[in-house]
């Protein structure tokens, strides 16, 4: 009997230990999806922004490649939030929403030098970002994060190669 009861104790001492730990956990895999789907929205606007006003080809189809790559993502981020109980946003963030704002003013050479320069920036942010998540181990959001980074590596490439040639002048 004795045996029994400190059995229970022990695993009820467990438990409570382990709850606020998976909260946490959970709480921070919370905080990277919000990011991540927020991300995802500004990438596909960004993406059709980049089909409208882009000047070369080039920005073109990296704008199209942006919109189905990060549409995708977000179908698997909206999932995975659920998985943990998430109420995932339904748009970018303020920040994101004030550049696409501010892209959106722009056109010709001046919007693909901009479009570029952002691109690049982003998704060095971005793959930092889900580098540190991927890390993580039987974890869903780790798994989005591995899932998503070799596409978000891509991107990186592409956007340093038009960020090259409008800096060149070429196209």
């Amino acid at each position: 009997m004795m045996k029994n009861l400190f059995l229970s104790v022990g695993l009820a001492t467990a438990l409570a230990c382990a709850a606020p730990a998976a909260r946490a956990q959970n709480k921070g895999d919370q905080a990277f999806l919000k990011k991540a789907i927020e991300g995802n929205y500004a990438e596909i606007e960004m993406g059709k922004l980049a089909q409208q006003k882009g000047a070369s080809d080039g920005v073109r189809s990296f704008g199209k490649q942006l919109e189905q790559d990060h549409a995708a993502a977000n179908t698997t981020a909206m999932d995975v939030a659920k998985q943990i109980g998430m109420t995932p946003p339904n748009g970018p963030a303020k920040k994101q929403q004030a550049e696409i704002d501010r892209l959106s003013k722009l056109s010709g050479d001046r919007f693909d030098k901009a479009f570029a320069k952002y691109m690049v920036a982003d998704h060095k942010q971005d793959i930092k970002e889900f580098q540190k998540e991927a890390k993580k181990t039987n974890d869903p959001a780790a798994s989005f994060a591995n899932e998503v980074l070799p596409d978000l590596q891509k991107h990186l490439q592409m956007a340093q190669s038009l960020q090259s040639k409008g800096r060149t002048g070429s196209r």
